[in-house]
């Protein structure tokens, strides 16, 4: 199985939740939140990794978020997270080349900061997980929001999946293939096929289908469902869509060797 780019080194220049600079946003205007809420919220933008404590105890609320807080929430771990994904596929491609080497005091090293690592990310994974499944499922109202919450419960297990082994792993994988499930149900009923969320959907399970499950013959079987047409407004989403039609499509042929991309919650947080 690959490693994830991610879309790390494709970023479209920094985060902006606002409706004028996101076209994703501009048919969803956050509806008013409480003086007290927009505060915290106001307080994480300044300062995204040391803050989500800020968005967790607002989500923790059972109160249904704001679009805006919606988006703060992800992009503030996304933010966090998505560092230790990085580090973590760093780390254990230095480890395997030192294990080539056989180089002893390096790989014991390599491996010490590996499970740092792993610990760091497995935290952060149940803590979002622990308010989506106490707190931001069972608030929900929209179906917006249900499939919202749901496909982030689904990445945030496939996360786990990355980097767990043996049971571990099999559970984070049928965790996220559950959530997925049940955030397509969901989003085939309440959601237009040109929804950027029901395409970041579509785009999220087709990458964990390849990657986590090792189905290349699925994966681009879940983006054939998606009809081009309805989807033509979401042209970020849709790029990432095609990119991987195209790499899977010449991996399959043998002679592919770059890494699926993911779409995230809010499309321009990381251009996945």
């Amino acid at each position: 199985m690959k490693e994830g780019r991610h879309l790390y080194g494709r970023s479209t220049g920094g985060v902006s939740l606002s409706a004028q600079n996101n076209p994703f946003l501009q048919d969803f205007p956050p509806s008013p939140a409480p003086p007290w809420r927009t505060e915290r919220t106001m307080c994480t933008r300044r300062n995204w990794p040391s803050k989500r404590r800020d968005m967790t105890n607002v989500a923790s609320m059972d109160v249904e978020l704001t679009v805006e807080e919606r988006n703060l929430l992800s992009v503030a771990y996304k933010n966090v997270i998505g560092a230790r994904r990085a580090s973590w596929r760093i780390i254990s491609s230095l480890e395997q080349k030192e294990e080539n080497k056989g180089g002893e005091d390096k790989l014991k090293m390599i491996k010490e900061y590996r499970k740092t690592v792993e610990k760091e990310l497995k935290s952060i994974c149940n803590d979002i997980l622990d308010v989506l499944d106490k707190h931001l499922i069972q608030a929900a109202v929209s179906g917006e929001s249900k499939v919202f919450y749901y496909k982030m419960k689904g990445d945030y297990h496939r996360y786990l999946a990355e980097f767990a082994t043996g049971n571990d792993r099999k559970e984070a994988a049928e965790n996220s293939l559950v959530a997925y499930k049940a955030a397509s149900d969901i989003a085939m009923i309440e959601l237009p096929p040109t929804h950027p969320i029901r395409l970041g959907l579509a785009l999220n399970f087709s990458v964990f289908y390849y990657e986590i499950l090792n189905s290349p013959d699925r994966a681009p079987a879940k983006l054939d469902t998606l009809n081009e047409d309805s989807y033509k407004d979401s042209t970020l989403i849709m790029q990432l869509l095609r990119d991987n039609l195209t790499l899977w499509t010449s991996d399959v042929q043998g002679d592919g060797e770059e890494a699926s991309t993911e779409a995230t919650q809010n499309p321009e947080e990381e251009t996945q």
